[in-house]
């Protein structure tokens, strides 16, 4: 690992770290014997004992896969749709004037609102999961990708216009290229909303994910399985964050 790299990585994972242990400890302080009532708060020993009985019981890890696999098809889904969209009213623009009051009066709905008529449409399996989180991703993609292609500097455009160059070509060799660190950028909230997204479809009618172990968790008053599984989620998330900035820092190596 070259040094600079190194450094940019303890940078990243010290200080998060620092604040980790100052919030647990806190926690830990909060949750003594005589502190807070376990049904407000658990401690943090109680949380780690029910991470452990979840993960290597056999009981979370199934519910996070199917929540890793509707949120990952569902984020699929919503950015392809959104980059080709934003491709699409870059390359013909009155499109624009079609799409973009339709795009923004279905952002504007909350998806909660939608997430019972989608499941009258899709049924409580996989699919209306899919479909709630592609939903939410396609908005910031569409956004980024159509904001991003309309960056190029407009000389390197008429450069290409002046040897010919085919719409196709420009889009592929000027347009992605100039919009790559908008659609990283996009990305890097796409992954949390595809998660809550998926959360959502889980806590109105779903018998498998994390959502419904937290949505179960309140009904059995099981406060520490909750914390568990939240906090699997935040993991969850915290590693596709991760690795969606390490694609951006090995792809879009020139920004």
């Amino acid at each position: 690992m070259e040094p600079r790299h190194a450094l940019d990585v303890v940078k990243a994972v010290v200080p998060p770290l620092a604040t980790g242990v100052v919030i647990v400890a806190v926690w830990a302080w909060a949750t003594r014997p005589g502190g807070l009532d376990a049904f407000v708060l658990p401690s943090p020993m109680a949380v780690l004992r029910a991470l452990y009985q979840g993960w290597i019981g056999g009981t979370l890890l199934p519910h996070a896969l199917a929540t890793g696999k509707a949120a990952l098809g569902g984020l699929v889904i919503g950015a392809l749709a959104g980059l080709a969209s934003g491709a699409l009213i870059v390359l013909i623009r009155p499109l624009e004037y079609l799409m973009m009051p339709l795009v923004t009066a279905l952002q504007s709905v909350p998806k909660i609102a939608l997430a019972p008529l989608i499941i009258s449409y899709f049924g409580f399996g996989l699919e209306s999961k899919v479909f709630t989180v592609a939903l939410l991703c396609f908005f910031p993609l569409f956004v980024a990708a159509a904001t991003g292609m309309r960056a190029v500097d407009p000389r390197l455009l008429d450069m290409y216009r002046a040897f010919s160059a085919s719409p196709l070509h420009i889009l592929l060799h000027a347009r992605l290229p100039a919009a790559a660190p908008y659609v990283f950028g996009a990305l890097q909230i796409a992954v949390v909303l595809a998660l809550i997204g998926c959360v959502v479809s889980e806590f109105v009618a779903s018998t498998e994910g994390l959502g419904f172990i937290i949505k179960s968790g309140s009904g059995e008053l099981d406060i520490a399985g909750m914390f568990a599984a939240i906090l699997s989620l935040s993991a969850m998330g915290v590693a596709a964050g991760l690795l969606v900035k390490e694609a951006q820092r090995r792809i879009v190596f020139w920004s």
